[in-house]
């Protein structure tokens, strides 16, 4: 298929997919008119690509899951550096949502100061 229509299948832009070929995750073949070939293969690479940038993956993240699958096993996550890219990103939420709920008691502190006495909501509505 050309990159017209794996853009449309995979639900992405033909820019979008040059730039993942140009970043090494997705191989396009040249037909003997130059343009782009792609297979079924692909799209299941872009659309694995597509499911971590939605999480909150990047680009680089992603790069184990494409080599996973593109080493024949049935899921991105089925190799060990998959398994290490996803503990990393765990640690890093989880790092993250501590901050942020260091900053929450700081600003329900000030909030508190400012406003003696009053009961507040979880959402800090008086």
């Amino acid at each position: 298929m050309r990159i017209g229509e794996l853009a449309r299948r995979a639900g992405v832009s033909t820019r979008a997919l040059r730039y993942y070929e140009q970043q090494g995750l997705i191989e396009a073949r040249r037909s003997a008119n130059g343009y782009r070939e792609y297979d079924e293969a692909d799209v299941r690479l872009v659309a694995e690509i597509r499911s971590l940038m939605a999480v909150g993956f990047t680009l680089e993240d992603a790069r184990p899951f494409v080599e996973c699958l593109r080493a024949g096993k049935p899921s991105g996550n089925a190799c060990p550096d998959s398994v290490a890219v996803y503990r990393r990103k765990l640690a890093e939420i989880d790092a993250e949502v501590r901050a942020l709920l260091a900053r929450r008691a700081e600003v329900a502190s000030q909030l508190a100061l400012a406003c003696p006495g009053c009961v507040f909501s979880k959402g800090g509505e008086p």
